[in-house]
Parts: structure tokens; sequence; C-alpha cells
């Protein structure tokens, strides 16, 4: 019997954050194509490639959207009406062309999904019109594409219904829309026979709002273990029409976490970082702290591995995450196979205005339990944290501080091993990670110990990584 798969619904990008608009790319080709008159086309970039790389994408020549990963969906580009010169390349290495085609488009919505295999020679784009017109009061309408190189024409049936969604859609094909009333609804993935009756292959539990138009993506390989790329057949639910971004967009942001990684492992090379086989990070150094990337609740496969190398694998682990901001947090020894991911729920709620505060997770594998004192004051910031373990938060005047790292004392008052100056921001929360380690020279890598302060989402709406440690090195990649 098929497992029941968590849906991926998204409205934006598929694993958000991951694929980056360039900057200036929001109007392509003004000037040279259509007039002024009409609302102008507007467009969005599906990956459904299951064999293809992250990818960049060109319009008339100019990048407007980049290292898109697999399962991927872009924002809405605006575009006037005509003809444009779409070049999809490997992510990076625009000499690498994947597809180089003219795209017609008019004063309409449009998705243009990325479907075939490179393997095969069958990549090419498929052109869809989205939601031409609205469904009916208190329904939703929903279409099929088929992006499942490996899987036979299917038929989509309801489970517990007499009803066939969707009936005999073949690979590279899509499905008219079809309404149906709002709601909760498993979907019954079928081979395609006259009486909608195959075998059931996968199911999967989908939720449709009144007054939203939906695409179903089947995507990925049935038989991934026959296939080039090890990417599982699932099933992305996308809200369609630029019109519907603001509304689906606050009804998503209410169903959503914040998550982000930091690599803080000292003896492990760069990593990339997948979430449900989509990479999300790539070639992420020591001490790097990502942005806060949105995913819908659920239940989510994270895997890291060495950079570019995606079958050495430093862990992967299931990761559950609710309605919040999350950081993850890569810590131990690859040499001592102590890796681990550290899961922590960011506070995001907001001191006040002259008030920060900051919390300390203990990352360095050779140094003891640490006292952490503030220099030239009567105050112990963090008592007695060890290895593998985090401080409540503390909250602080704002201000400029220099931290005293001891080890711990009953008194608090162990010899100081290192000291950094930190400043704080009123209404800030912040993270202070102790990486690398005490006595590198004894060690499988020469990282020394070093304070790594990033700055955690709160409720003032700021997601700034900034590290304000001595030497910390973190970033977006």
């Amino acid at each position: 019997m098929p497992d029941t798969n968590r849906r991926t619904f998204l409205k934006t990008v598929g694993v958000a954050g991951a694929a980056t608009m360039v900057g200036g790319a929001g109007v392509v080709g003004a000037d040279e194509h259509g007039s002024d008159d009409g609302a102008g086309a507007a467009v969005r970039v599906v990956h459904a490639s299951p064999d293809a790389p992250n990818v960049d994408v060109y319009v008339d020549g100019s990048k407007v959207l980049s290292d898109v990963p697999f399962r991927a969906v872009s924002d809405y580009l605006s575009l006037k009406a005509g003809t444009y010169t779409v070049k999809i390349t490997a992510a990076g290495d625009p000499e690498t062309v994947a597809f180089e085609g003219d795209v017609t488009v008019e004063d309409a919505d449009y998705t243009v999904a990325a479907v075939g295999e490179l393997s095969e020679d069958t990549f090419a784009p498929l052109v869809l019109e989205d939601a031409p017109s609205a469904p009916a009061e208190g329904k939703a309408q929903v279409r099929l594409v088929h992006a499942s190189p490996d899987a036979p024409a299917v038929d989509v049936t309801v489970k517990g219904a007499d009803l066939t969604l969707f009936d005999d859609v073949e690979f590279g094909e899509h499905s008219d829309y079809v309404e149906v009333p709002a709601g909760d609804y498993t979907l019954e993935v079928r081979g395609a026979t006259e009486k909608d009756d195959g075998d059931v292959v996968a199911t999967f539990d989908v939720t449709v709002e009144a007054g939203m138009s939906y695409t179903a993506f089947a995507t990925g390989y049935l038989t991934p273990d026959d296939e080039p790329e090890d990417r599982a057949f699932d099933l992305l639910v996308a809200a369609d029409g630029s019109g519907m971004d603001e509304k689906a967009g606050e009804d998503e942001k209410e169903k959503e976490a914040a998550v982000r990684a930091v690599h803080a492992i000292p003896d492990a090379p760069n990593v990339d970082v997948y979430v449900d086989d989509s990479k999300v990070l790539s070639d992420v150094p020591f001490r790097a702290v990502s942005d806060y990337l949105a995913l819908p609740v659920g239940e989510y496969t994270v895997t890291v591995t060495a950079a570019g190398e995606p079958h050495t694998v430093v862990f992967e682990e299931t990761l559950t995450v609710e309605k919040g901001a999350y950081t993850v947090a890569a810590v131990g020894e690859l040499s001592e196979k102590t890796q681990m991911p550290l899961v922590l729920a960011d506070d995001a709620t907001k001191p006040a205005d002259d008030t920060a505060k900051v919390r300390l997770v203990h990352a360095s594998p050779d140094a003891p339990a640490v006292d952490v004192t503030v220099k030239g004051a009567d105050l112990t910031l963090f008592d007695d944290v060890e290895f593998g373990e985090r401080s409540d938060y503390v909250e602080v005047p704002a201000g400029d501080y220099t931290l005293e790292v001891r080890g711990a004392t009953d008194c608090d008052d162990g010899d100081v091993v290192a000291t950094f100056d930190v400043t704080v921001e009123g209404g800030m929360a912040y993270t202070a990670f102790a990486t690398g380690y005490l006595t590198p020279d004894d060690e499988p890598s020469s990282c020394p110990f070093d304070l790594v302060v990033a700055s955690d989402a709160t409720t003032k709406g700021e997601t700034d990584d900034s590290s304000n440690g001595k030497d910390g090195e973190d970033g977006d990649y």
C-alpha cells in the first residue's frame, strides 16, 4: 500500500529562498517588446527536470533567476506581451545550456515549467497559461501537470469518493482546470485505465481554498533506484495567478516556519544542504550562518553533504517544524563521528527597545564546559554550558561588551581562555556560537576558537545575520 505523503504546497519558491530573483529583473525587456497598453504578462518558472542540476534562467540575455533547485517555483516576473528568448543554463555556468528558445506571451499569467531529462535529451519548457478565469464562489480550481519521466499516463482520483479529478494525463501534458469545493482531499495517483481503477502508486493530502487556482506538478521518479538521480515521485502544488500572490502569501505565512542553518563542525569541509532532496544551500563554509528560509510547517528530511558530492553524507535527519523560527546548527566532529544537528527554537519575542537578549551555543569540541562573564563587571551571562548544549536567552542592556570565556567553575572564576568584543542593539535577539578548537594544533583541522554572533528572528521583523564576533564568518550563499 502506498504511503500518504505530506503535500508539498508552495506559493512562490519551492523551498523558499532557494531560487534567487536577480535584482532589477522584475520587469524584463519593457522597452523592446510590445507597447505600454494592457496589463502585461506575468511569468513564473518551475524546475521540474529530475536529473538536471540547479539552473540559472535568462530572458533576452539578462539573468532573472539564479541557482534554482529542482522542484522550485519562482515568483511571477512582469513582462510586456511579446516574444522573448529564454535560456536555461547550469547554475553558475552560462556556457552549459540546457535549453534556449523563443517564448511568446500575451497579456496573461504564465508558468514555464522545465520538464524532461537532460540524460535523454528531452529537457524542454512547457508553457502554461495560468488561471484565465476565477473559480465559482466557494470553490477552487486545480489542474495537473505530468512531469515524472518514468511514470505512465495517470488518473488521479479522490480517496473515499467516486470522483476522478484527472483522466489519462501523459508525461509532458497537462489537464484542464477542474473545479472542486474548497477543503481537504486525499489524492490517489493511479496508472491510467479506462475505468480509472488502476493500481494506486502514491497518495497525497492536499488542501485547497475557496477562490484559489492551483497547479499540481507530478515530479520526480516512480522508481528512482533505476534512474540517473535519486529524486522520488512527489506532488508539488502551487497557487496560480499573479493576482493571488498577496492573498496566498498572507494565508501561507500563518502556516510557515523560518529555518536557518549554521555550519559549526570544525573538521568538516564546505557543505551542501538539501531539504526533501532539493538543494537549498550550496558550498557552505565553516562558521557560515544562512539567511532564514521559509518552509510550510511539517516534517522534512534534511541532508547535509560534502559540497559538490551528494553521496558523501555528513548527516541526514528528519526535522519537524511548527510555526516559528528555528536554527539548525551542524555540530560535532567528522573525525570522531559525533556530527549531528542541534535544533534550536529561536525566541522571536522582541525585547524592549533599550534591551537585547543573547544566548550561547557551545560548539567547540575540545573545550570544556564554559562560563561567560563580562569584563569589568560582576556579571556572569552564561553558566556551565557544556559542548553540544545551549543556554537560555539572557536579557542585557543594549551596548558594547567584552565577553570573557572561562573554564566553568563553581564561582565562575576560571581561567580566561578567550575574550571577544561584542555589540548588541536594543530590540534584538542574538545567538553566540562558540566554535573551532581551543588547541587547534592538536586537532584534525586548524580552525581556532572563535565566537560567531548572529542576530535571530524577532517580531521586529529583522532576520539580519550579521556576525559581530571577533573573526566569525557568516553570510548568504
